[in-house]
């Protein structure tokens, strides 16, 4: 298929890349700008498979201070004068910044496993993506920005079907194009309330009573609807008032802020390794099952819709096995509520299928499914029609999504379809999780519950040192993030090859050998 496509045609992409524009550094000129530093690379790294854009990348890391150095520091400083750095991880210079390698301004250059929080797909600089951010239509697109609910351009069906369409979730054939996940998720909320409503009433061509729409003036009854959205402890859907009363990750993201009345149940803690604990992790499943099943019937404001992340992704990198998954399809089903998957982090082919929902079997397909980050776009899937408002305006807003991101991810997907991206991740994750094994192995209690095997390179392990675990990572050449109170958390891009594999596995044992 796309991806037995020679890999060396797009080096003519890549000498336009180079010559096309005065204003920024290209990938091709960042590569010379490395070629003169100090690299770390592990030892085999040169017998592993060649990248996937020609010299492209460095061969490794380079570190020349610490991080953040003099010029960031400096710059830092400047920052916050007028913008909150508290949350600062690394100061970036995107310029330099190539393929799976993030850059700052004092020349360190990191093997990038965090990527922008699991969102950058394909590599800093992509040449595609950077031709595609020059043609006439993203040009169009970024300066007549349109208000797509009351003046779409004229090609954007085109554009939805050749490009977020084209990757839709089996069942699944229509969207709503959002700005964000966190909108994302609210407007699949909005979207679940108007059918359960619309439902309640007798269908969509009965009409809204004055008592309905008088109460919804002021905030109340029956216009305000009493319905919930079911969530999981140690969920996160972001950080709006809607998402964010189904977060529940950290409470320093809810602290001050007004919330919904709305239920939470218990996502099954696994134990690992899972085949040692089968039969007790059976039973977690079973009792969140039997828990959410309880809360649809009984909660004194009824659910319209449950909400989970296939992998609870900022509460600690949490799994569960597909027969959870399948069991709380059959309990909404049952219930006559709808089932939401949010794959804002998951999806995109993080987990080695598109969307990470695929790897669970189910007999009927999702009521919607969230997107964003990887997809650098936003919006949710859904397939059933009754999910469209009975009238305009209801779930609207003046950009509902971005035309010249929807073109990126339109480019992103021609990428991971002609590299065969989604299956190179599965493999590589394989490759990387036996890796850890070893590692696990060797160091008891380092990397200890090694999870997300068979999910392509979405993977995690606790550390009793985690924070620090990761401050010291980028002294080895690594940019590496956390979840929940322990995890350390991976997130590759879908470039990253088994020699970036071994780069990061050198570093992840030689992080583990400084603390002893």
């Amino acid at each position: 298929m796309a991806s037995r496509l020679l890999r060396s045609s797009y080096s003519g992409s890549l000498r336009a890349v180079s010559t096309a524009s005065t204003v920024r550094p290209t990938a091709v000129s960042a590569v010379h700008q490395f070629s003169n530093r100090r690299q770390f690379t592990a030892s085999s790294s040169s017998k592993m498979a060649s990248s996937f854009y020609k010299d492209w990348e460095p061969e490794g890391p380079t570190v020349k201070t610490g991080i953040p150095g003099p010029k960031a520091k400096e710059a830092i400083k400047e920052l916050d004068e007028v913008f909150d750095t508290r949350s600062l991880n690394m100061l970036t210079d995107y310029h330099k910044s190539v393929g799976n390698y993030i850059a700052d301004p004092d020349g360190n250059v990191l093997l990038d496993v965090y990527a922008q929080i699991a969102s950058i797909p394909i590599g800093y600089n992509n040449p595609v993506l950077q031709d595609a951010a020059r043609s006439s239509d993203m040009v169009n697109s970024i300066i007549n920005r349109p208000a797509l609910g009351n003046f779409p351009p004229t090609d954007w069906a085109s554009v939805l079907k050749t490009g977020i369409l084209k990757v839709a979730p089996k069942g699944l054939n229509q969207v709503f194009t959002a700005m964000a996940g966190s909108d994302a998720n609210e407007t699949a909320y909005k979207a679940a309330f108007m059918w359960r409503r619309q439902k309640e009433r007798g269908g969509p061509q009965v009409e809204f009573t004055a008592e309905e729409m008088e109460s919804a003036m002021i905030n109340q009854s029956p216009g305000a609807s009493s319905l919930s959205i079911l969530s999981f402890k140690s969920a996160f859907h972001g950080r709006l008032f809607g998402s964010l009363s189904t977060t529940r990750s950290k409470p320093i993201h809810k602290l001050d802020i007004p919330a919904f009345d709305w239920p939470q149940a218990t996502f099954p803690l696994l134990k690992y390794p899972l085949e040692e604990h089968a039969e007790e992790n059976a039973a977690a499943e079973q009792a969140a099952l039997d828990e959410v099943e309880h809360l649809i019937k009984n909660y004194h404001i009824p659910p319209a819709a449950v909400i989970i992340e296939p992998i609870q992704s900022e509460g600690g990198d949490n799994h569960a096995s597909p027969a959870f998954f399948r069991g709380l399809r059959a309990i909404t089903k049952k219930h006559g509520v709808l089932m939401i998957v949010d794959e804002v982090q998951t999806g995109v082919g993080a987990t080695g299928k598109f969307w990470a929902h695929e790897h669970w079997d189910l007999q009927d397909p999702p009521d919607m499914v969230t997107f964003s980050k990887k997809a650098q776009t936003a919006g949710y899937y859904f397939g059933n029609p009754e999910l469209r408002p009975n009238k305009p305006y209801r779930q609207f807003n003046t950009w509902m999504g971005d035309p010249a991101r929807a073109l990126l991810f339109k480019a992103i997907i021609g990428e991971i379809e002609r590299l065969g991206l989604v299956e190179h991740t599965a493999r590589v994750g394989d490759y990387l999780y036996g890796k850890l094994e070893g590692l696990a192995q060797k160091y008891p209690g380092q990397f200890a519950n090694l999870r997300g095997k068979g999910q392509g390179t979405f993977i995690a392990f606790d550390n009793p040192r985690r924070d620090e675990f990761l401050a010291r990572a980028k002294k080895f050449g690594v940019n590496i993030g956390g979840s929940g109170p322990s995890a350390v958390r991976l997130r590759p891009m879908l470039i990253f090859e088994e020699k970036h594999a071994d780069i990061l596995v050198d570093a992840l044992e030689k992080i583990v050998k400084s603390f002893q």
